[in-house]
């Protein structure tokens, strides 16, 4: 119930202006945001990689209605690959379609998203098509299965508590394009549709990533979004036992979260990757680090309390 609440709570503007006049709800947000602007963000980076941490950033800015804001937001990815690419950095970026004008039309998103993977690839960089909620799954893949008909450079999402996810995969697999990261998901989904069982999803996502790990490397790539050590550690367990390499996966961390186990895999050889966000439209993101942690809940409530 939190759960659902908080997300139906990062979709409300008087929320989003009461939240976001915070200076504490801010400085929470920088936990899990690497701060406003480019330049933050690039800084934020170079650390990461000096540590042997890739990146993929995103810059926020989900649900757009209006041209401008989507043409807006394109081309901050365009300057944000070629400032990645000028300071020779170890990240690719990730984009929501909502951002580049889904909602408006198409087309038009259309647009957007190839001017900049085709901008990536001129450049040697990867771009990650995130999975929103259910109602735009069907879109996503569809402009994922055309986007890969000329670039290679660009994968998808996958979201593990959906019903319809092995078959997604499995379909993706059998074209040769399932470039995918493995995510439990952070929507509310409808029980008609989606699995809410923790053990399930968890089972679900271990089956997904040994199902990319058994296509081989020329038909699936596997990306596996989680922190959840019950969901990688198996999956590195099996691929070890398999014979396949730590690098030819990778596990993706959100920025900001479990930064000593963060340490412990790269230390231990895995390809780790963080998700970094950075922008002024944090609200909907911090809103659902909130909801999948009810202790991340508890921190930001003490500090507006001032304890």
């Amino acid at each position: 119930m939190l759960r659902r609440t908080l997300i139906a709570l990062s979709h409300s503007e008087s929320m989003r202006r009461m939240v976001m006049d915070f200076p504490v709800a801010a400085r929470m947000a920088r936990r899990f945001v690497a701060g406003e602007t480019r330049a933050e963000v690039l800084a934020v980076i170079r650390q990461l990689n000096q540590a042997g941490i890739l990146a993929t950033v995103d810059f926020l800015g989900e649900h757009v209605t209006e041209r401008e804001a989507a043409l807006a937001n394109a081309r901050e990815y365009l300057a944000l690959l070629d400032d990645i690419a000028a300071h020779d950095l170890r990240s690719g970026i990730s984009l929501k379609l909502s951002a580049m004008g889904l909602h408006i039309d198409e087309s038009f998103c259309w647009d957007n998203v190839r001017q900049i993977v085709a901008k990536a690839r001129d450049l040697g960089r990867f771009v990650r098509i995130d999975m929103e909620e259910s109602s735009l799954v069907e879109t996503t893949l569809r402009l994922y299965r055309q986007l890969r008909t000329e670039f290679t450079n660009v994968g998808t999402v996958v979201q593990a508590y959906l019903f319809r996810t092995r078959s997604d995969v499995q379909a993706l697999i059998d074209e040769g394009i399932a470039d995918l990261r493995v995510v439990k998901g952070a929507y509310d989904e409808p029980a008609s549709i989606a699995w809410h069982d923790r053990q399930v999803i968890r089972r679900e996502m271990i089956a997904l990533c040994r199902m990319l790990l058994e296509a081989g490397p020329t038909r699936g790539r596997l990306a596996i979004g989680s922190h959840d050590d019950a969901v990688y550690n198996p999956v590195a367990v099996w691929a070890a036992e398999q014979g396949i390499a730590y690098n030819a996966w990778e596990i993706q961390f959100l920025y900001g979260i479990r930064r000593d186990e963060q340490r412990r895999l790269v230390a231990a050889g895995h390809r780790l990757r963080l998700y970094v966000p950075y922008g002024h439209s944090w609200y909907p993101y911090f809103m659902r680090r909130l909801a999948e942690r009810p202790a991340n809940l508890v921190f930001f409530l003490r500090a507006l309390v001032g304890d």
